[in-house]
């Protein structure tokens, strides 16, 4: 994560001394309307301590986001996105070797608070819901390759959830570098009945956007 932040200001300094004498137009006081595209690198944790021999895995990232203004330095960005999350697990079972590689769908909404100090940068902090659409695991071993796809119809296992999200964007005329982390607050185990074990997702994301309002 540290380094997408440092690779994020790196290109903000750069862009910064590029377009400094074609650029004077300010947009942090305009509504803005946009697409992006990006990747997700996902894990998942568990804070009352159980511990997961999880690696992270990569997903897809992409929807629109909306600008509004709250005066030239403060504002509300909305977003509507499709996120894949999951992780990647290594173990052993009646002697045998297995992997499994869960990919999990969501409808991410953040409703963040936007800082811009520049007209290049803009900082945001806020609240997410997530709606798993489905769920899909691929369970392998030296044998045998499943594959088993759930979408979700009872509580046992959490569709909404509430995340927290933070991160940076550059914004370069119309295009929009971003880098952002997010957090689940809550776990997705639901009612408390499934028979997965507890956890919360975490994730990085780097998006490029598109501004088209």
């Amino acid at each position: 994560m540290k380094k997408i932040f440092l690779a994020v200001a790196i290109i903000a300094l750069i862009a910064n001394n590029s377009i400094a004498q074609e650029n004077n137009t300010d947009f942090r006081k305009k509504f803005q309307f946009g697409l992006k595209v990006g990747t997700n690198y996902s894990n998942i944790y568990d804070s009352q301590g159980d511990k997961f021999d999880a690696e992270g895995k990569f997903g897809l990232a992409g929807g629109v986001f909306f600008a509004i203004p709250i005066g030239k330095f403060l504002g509300i960005q909305p977003e509507i996105l499709f996120s894949q999350k999951g992780y990647k697990q290594t173990g052993t079972f009646l002697g045998s070797t297995y992997n499994l590689t869960r990919t999990t769908d969501y409808i991410d909404i953040p409703l963040l608070i936007s800082i811009k100090p520049t007209n290049l940068l803009t900082l945001y902090v806020g609240p997410q819901y997530s709606y798993l659409m489905k769920q899909k695991d691929v369970f392998a071993n030296s044998l045998t390759t499943i594959e088993q796809q759930n979408e979700f119809k009872n509580d046992n296992i959490r569709k909404n959830t509430l995340c927290l999200v933070s991160g940076i964007d550059v914004n370069i005329k119309k295009v929009v570098i971003g880098a952002r982390a997010g957090w689940d607050v809550q776990n997705n185990n639901g009612d408390g009945t499934s028979t997965n074990p507890r956890y919360k997702n975490a994730w990085i994301q780097a998006t490029l956007g598109l501004r088209i309002l």
